[in-house]
C-alpha cells in the first residue's frame, strides 16, 4: 500500500512525513523529488498476539509513505508531480489550519476549505486534460476505422469528461468490470482514494466544529478526514518511553496518534483488512483486500501457498482472547478448517495447509 503525501507549501507535510517514517530530510533538492519512506501499521491486536506467543520474530504490516513535491506553480507547470501521484494507491492531502505569523501562507491567509478546493481543482484539471486529449485521438481513429471497442471507450471518456466538467472527482463514478479494465492503465488521479489531514494547532485538536465543517464538504466526494497537529506529534516523538507518550496523549484527550489515525483511514479507504499468522517462531500481520477468499490470503503470504492451497485452519482473534490460549480454543472446538470458498474476515488468524 503506497500513500502519497501532497499539499500546498508550508502546510506541515515534511514535518508529518518525518514523524511518521522517522526519515530526516535535509537536502533542499528533495523538495523537487518524491521522498520514499515507510511506517508500521499500529494495531493493538498485533501487540497482544506478540505478548501471548512470545515469538522469536514479529513483523508488523507496513504502509509505504511517499512525500511528493509541493503543489506550487512551478511543480504543477512541469507536470511531473501528477505522474508521481498517479503511481500511488491513495493520496493524503495535508491542509493547513493553524495560524502562525512566523510561517507564511502562499495564499496570504489560512482557509482550509479554499486550500482543499484549490488542490482538488488541480487534480480534476489533470484528469480533464488527459481525457480531452484521449477523446480527440479516439474520434480521429473512429472516423478512419469503425472499431467497436474504440467506440465504447469514446462513449466512456465523454461520460467521464462530463463528471469532471461538473468539478466532481472520478471516484464518484461507478464503472462496470469491463469499463474498469478499459481505463486501468490510464493515469487518473481523481479515481484514487483520498484522505485529508487537517493540520491544526494543539488547541484545535478537539475542535469538533472544524472537523464537522470539513467532513460536510468532503464526504460527498468520498473523502476521509482527520485532524492532526504536527506540533503535538513532534512533541510526542521526542518522548522516550511509550508510557510517557500514553500519558501525554491522555492529558490532551487524544485517543490515537496521527499514524494510527492515518493508517486506519487509509485501510478503510482502500478496503483492506488485517489477518495474522502466529506461532513461537513468528507473529505477523498481513493486509488483504476485504472480501478475498482463503487462497487469496495464502497468496499474500507466498505465491506457492496460493498455488498449492489445500485448506486453512482459522480462528478468530476475539475468541482467542476470550479463551486465553490456542489450546483452550481448540478444546472448545473454536478452530475451524476452511476451504477455498472461505471469505477471510478482519482479525482472522490463519494457518495455511498447502502442497506444491
Amino acid at each position: 500500500m503506497k500513500v502519497g503525501i501532497i499539499g500546498l507549501p508550508q502546510t506541515g507535510k515534511k514535518t508529518l512525513f518525518q514523524i511518521l517514517t522517522g526519515n530526516e530530510i535535509s537536502e533542499p533538492s528533495k523538495a523537487f523529488k518524491p521522498v520514499p519512506g515507510a511506517a508500521d501499521i499500529v494495531d493493538t491486536r498485533f501487540n497482544t498476539l506478540v505478548d501471548m506467543y512470545e515469538p522469536k520474530k514479529n513483523v508488523k504490516a507496513r504502509i509505504d509513505l511517499v512525500l511528493l513535491p509541493k503543489m506550487e506553480a512551478e511543480n504543477i507547470a512541469k507536470g511531473e508531480i501528477f505522474r508521481d501521484i498517479a503511481d500511488m494507491d491513495a493520496i493524503c492531502h495535508i491542509v493547513r489550519a493553524f495560524e502562525d505569523d512566523a510561517i507564511y501562507h502562499e495564499q496570504g491567509s489560512v482557509d482550509v476549505i479554499r486550500d482543499f478546493e484549490l488542490v482538488n481543482s488541480e487534480l480534476i484539471m489533470h484528469d480533464q486534460i488527459f481525457i480531452e486529449k484521449r477523446i480527440e485521438r479516439l474520434e480521429a481513429m473512429v472516423k478512419k476505422i469503425k472499431d467497436e471497442d474504440q467506440q465504447k471507450e469514446l462513449e466512456l471518456m465523454k461520460r467521464l469528461l462530463e463528471v469532471l466538467e461538473n468539478e466532481h472527482p472520478l471516484r464518484l463514478t461507478e464503472l462496470t468490470y469491463d469499463e474498469e479494465k478499459m481505463i486501468r492503465s490510464y493515469p487518473f488521479i481523481t479515481r484514487k482514494k483520498l484522505v485529508i489531514a487537517v493540520n491544526v494547532s494543539e488547541d484545535d485538536l478537539q475542535n469538533h466544529d472544524l472537523l464537522s465543517q470539513f467532513k460536510k464538504a468532503c464526504e460527498p466526494l468520498l473523502v476521509e478526514v482527520m485532524l492532526v497537529s504536527a506540533k503535538v506529534e513532534s512533541e510526542i516523538a521526542m518522548l522516550d518511553t511509550q508510557e510517557e507518550k500514553d500519558e501525554f496523549l491522555e492529558d490532551l484527550g487524544i485517543k490515537e496518534t496521527a499514524l494510527e489515525n492515518l493508517t486506519r483511514l487509509c485501510l478503510k479507504s482502500l478496503n483492506l483488512i488485517s489477518f495474522f499468522t502466529v506461532g513461537k517462531d513468528e507473529v505477523r500481520q498481513w493486509l488483504l483486500r476485504n472480501g478475498s477468499k482463503a487462497p487469496g490470503a495464502a497468496g499474500v503470504i507466498h505465491s506457492d501457498l496460493e498455488r498449492g492451497f489445500i485448506r486453512a485452519e482459522v480462528f478468530k482473534y476475539d475468541e482467542l482472547m476470550s479463551a486465553g490460549s490456542e489450546a483452550e480454543l481448540k478444546s472448545l472446538g473454536k478452530i475451524s478448517v476452511e476451504g477455498k470458498e472461505y471469505p477471510v474476515a478482519d482479525g482472522d488468524i490463519l494457518n495455511i495447509r498447502f502442497s506444491v
